[in-house]
């Protein structure tokens, strides 16, 4: 019987199985991909090591984190009951169906793996986008349209790595579109959990709202990834992604971040937003100055650094509130965003360390493994045990 509502409370919300899962995913993939990278262990897979590391992570553990959080946030958006039970499972199954193809896809072919492990964003595109029409919730077709973005990012994915052997232009879209994404979300929660925050501790000086500098800082944003994933040597993508910084930093302000110093819980949003402006900044000295600035350790400030702390904060703060949990950060968040944080900084670090380059990726991925290990390990009896009373 306890076995049995276990089971039951594991699928009564999207956010629970898959962020669990996800975090497994994302440690196990970067603990097998280190001896992989080092030439100490192999995969039947029919993408090269390096290939098979980027889909790990941009295909298969963020898009879960992302299944996780806008199915329990699509029933605040929409007013609808959300997936869970079976039609949740029968999700979770698509996934991890994905995750397996492709790191079997040396056997069972490339073709094959590719339409098991595109079916996963495709049904869930689906399933947000009717469940945003039937409410009439136009705007959050924007969402349904970046999870559709990066599914067409991991369809030429597969056709680049099947024609050049090497996946580059895809795996730039990729991380165009999870980085739109969370700029996009993002910026929609982090205000308005520090204007909640504020307001609670009776500050009057509250986040601005969405306004049309927002959007217009978006568009600018946009673009310049658009120019990056064509063009990541060219001028003018320099410039628009330096624009993009600096419009993004602008927007970083009127949110008000310096006030939750005293919440990690809250800060670290605003750390992972405030990480991508810089990360627009260093990819355009990258881009003007390739002999100083190494192009890897700006892109490894994105992924390791600004996707790490912005799942972990989301994955973190929507497990405590909808379990009914206080939304404040113990000992355990401490040590989860300092660990994805330090072993961020190594990762983007490693291009200088001359003989100690191994050395340095190793530790960052363990430590950026260890982060997601910690959650999954902290966080397995809060998503799969009941609700308790407290703040939601």
């Amino acid at each position: 019987m306890i076995e049995i509502a276990g089971r039951q409370r594991l699928l009564s919300g999207a956010f629970r199985p898959f962020f669990l899962l996800a975090a497994l995913w994302m440690a196990g993939s970067i603990v097998v991909w280190v001896p992989l990278y080092m030439g100490h262990a192999t995969l039947p897979t029919a993408f090269a090591p390096r290939d098979w590391h980027i889909h790990a992570m941009l295909f298969g553990g963020v898009p879960a984190i992302i299944a996780g959080f806008t199915l329990t946030a699509v029933s605040s958006w929409t007013g609808r009951p959300t997936i869970v039970g079976w039609p949740l499972a029968i999700l979770v199954l698509i996934w991890l169906a994905g995750r397996i193809a492709i790191t079997v896809s040396a056997l069972i072919g490339p073709v094959a793996a590719g339409v098991i492990d595109l079916a996963f964003p495709l049904t869930l595109a689906t399933v947000l986008g009717r469940e945003v029409m039937l409410a009439g919730s136009w705007r959050n077709l924007r969402v349904v349209g970046l999870i559709l973005l990066l599914g067409l990012a991991d369809a030429g994915f597969h056709l680049e790595a099947g024609w050049h052997g090497l996946a580059d232009v895809s795996a730039r879209a990729a991380l165009s579109a999870v980085l739109m994404l969370i700029l996009l979300m993002g910026g929609r929660i982090t205000p308005a959990f520090t204007r909640n925050w504020l307001k609670a501790r009776g500050d009057s000086r509250l986040p601005t709202p969405f306004n049309r500098f927002d959007a217009a800082a978006m568009i600018v944003s946009g673009i310049a990834f658009v120019c990056w994933t064509v063009g990541p040597t060219w001028f003018g993508s320099a410039v628009g992604l330096a624009l993009a910084g600096v419009s993004t930093a602008a927007r970083l302000t009127r949110w008000r971040g310096l006030a939750t110093c005293s919440e990690p819980l809250l800060l670290v949003l605003h750390v992972a937003i405030g990480s991508i402006s810089v990360g627009f900044i260093v990819e355009a000295l990258a881009i003007l100055w390739p002999d100083v600035v190494d192009p890897t350790a700006a892109v490894h400030l994105w992924t390791a650094g600004s996707v790490g702390l912005t799942v972990l904060g989301v994955m973190t703060r929507v497990s405590r509130g909808h379990t009914g949990r206080p939304l404040v950060a113990g000992k355990l968040e401490l040590v989860i965003y300092a660990l994805v944080s330090v072993g961020a900084l190594l990762r983007m670090a490693a291009p200088y360390a001359g003989e100690a380059y191994l050395h340095v990726i190793g530790c960052a991925g363990l430590l950026w493994a260890a982060a997601f290990l910690t959650f999954a390990i902290g966080y397995a009896g809060i998503l799969v045990g009941p609700r308790v009373s407290g703040r939601a």
